[in-house]
């Protein structure tokens, strides 16, 4: 295959699929495809609200045209997929998107195509359960009649730094022939070159675990956090200290998460147990991080106690709802764990955050986002996102929210360490 005649379709225009569509739609025809009606109406007005690529690089990718028609997709011979890979409420891989497109795919694929999957999963499963769909639903048989590819996302949302084209792309296939279709096809918009893995499987089991690495090494962070708060030690004094060692690796503590890292994890452990493998180490950091909601909460019941400030009722802002900084994301984010166990104890919680949708909290999360800020209400302040702005604001313009009498908790250390009543 030439990769110059390429016909590519992107399937899923979220946080990945829509930079990679976009880079693509630079150079030559792209299909941008998404069941989301609402979200094919925003691009095609030039207008990405994830923000992950502005209004003027849309504007570039002039051979981007945006569809949810299914029809559209005839034409094309190479379909990348890029939907969400989620789990459930037991921790499980939930592969739902990967096998509805998959079977949305068998109905147009034709011989001689090619499909790569960017989505995160467990090694093994697209070999395992996305191509046994297409195969059942097309009559095609897999490695004769059509092909199969994997290259792992690597979108970091929100960086602007480390964008698309600049970070390295696994690339991997099915036969070598098409290994090196694929590794082609990346490698001329990638300009941070790209690595061709041997095999799908090793480039599935890469992916899954540089998610799962970062997890770790947050959580023993966490849980060094929590040692040095019974210790009275303050935590980024001690990780100030430890970093002017070459080695030492400058994570810091923190809530965990976003559609990957607190994600990921869970479906590596999920192929270990599966193949009779209990993980211990992984699945601990896990527990660490999951618990840090409700860790930070307690924290700021304890320092509102401690300062005579009567819990039940007490008013709490929390600045932030993104699962980051920067970033409208507030996908799996633990601000809502913390903001569940602050109502628990009977607190009147508000929640602001300029960055997030307020529809999708309200659908995601059954929160409601207030609109702005009122002076001199609050008993509790807790920096829980370092938005920007947040950081511009300062220390005074943030006390300036809260009572005469009040606590500012600065989960993320926004601010100088004098400035601030309690950090994590």
């Amino acid at each position: 295959m030439n990769i110059s005649e390429a016909k590519i379709a992107v399937i899923g225009l979220g946080y990945v699929g829509l930079p990679l569509a976009a880079e693509f739609g630079k150079a030559r025809e792209v299909i941008g495809f998404d069941i989301n009606q609402q979200r094919i109406a925003e691009l095609e007005k030039g207008h990405d609200s994830t923000l992950e690529v502005s209004d003027e690089e849309l504007a570039k990718a002039s051979g981007l045209k945006f569809s949810s028609e299914l029809h559209d997709l005839e034409g094309c011979d190479t379909y990348i997929v890029t939907v969400p890979t989620p789990i459930d409420e037991n921790n499980a891989p939930d592969l739902t998107p990967l096998r509805k497109s998959s079977a949305m795919l068998a109905s147009v694929i034709k011989s001689g195509d090619v499909v790569i999957y960017e989505s995160t999963v467990y090694p093994g499963a697209t070999e395992e359960v996305c191509i046994p769909i297409i195969e059942k639903g097309s009559g095609l048989k897999f490695n004769v009649d059509f092909f199969a590819g994997y290259s792992p996302e690597r979108i970091n949302p929100g960086d602007k730094v480390n964008t698309l084209t600049k970070i390295k792309k696994i690339t991997s296939g099915s036969t070598p022939e098409i290994a090196e279709y694929v590794d082609q096809l990346y490698r001329s918009i990638i300009t941070a070159g790209t690595h061709l893995a041997s095999s799908i499987k090793v480039a599935e089991a890469a992916k899954v675990i540089e998610n799962t690495q970062r997890d770790l090494n947050i959580a023993i962070i966490n849980e060094f956090a929590k040692i040095f708060n019974i210790l009275d030690i303050d935590t980024q004094e001690v990780l100030d200290a430890a970093g002017t060692k070459w080695n030492f690796l400058p994570f810091k503590p923190g809530l965990v998460g976003g559609h990957c890292i607190s994600v990921d994890p869970y479906y590596l452990t999920y192929k270990a147990k599966e193949v009779g493998y209990q993980p211990e180490v992984i699945l601990a950091g896990r527990r660490i991080n999951d618990g840090m909601g409700q860790y930070t909460a307690t924290q700021l019941v304890k320092a509102v106690s401690r300062r005579k400030i009567h819990i039940d009722e007490a008013r709490v802002l929390v600045l932030g709802f993104t699962f980051k900084g920067d970033c409208p994301d507030v996908r799996n984010t633990k601000i809502i764990d913390m903001v569940k166990e602050l109502e628990s104890f009977n607190m009147n919680v508000d929640v602001y955050d300029d960055w997030a949708d307020p529809e999708e909290v309200k659908h995601e999360y059954n929160l409601r986002l207030i609109p702005e800020l009122v002076e001199g209400v609050y008993d509790a302040i807790v920096l829980a996102v370092d938005h920007k702005e947040f950081k511009e604001w300062g220390a005074q313009k943030i006390r300036a929210l809260g009572k005469p009498e009040h606590v500012l908790y600065d989960v993320k250390h926004v601010l100088p360490k004098d400035d601030s009543d309690l950090r994590l």
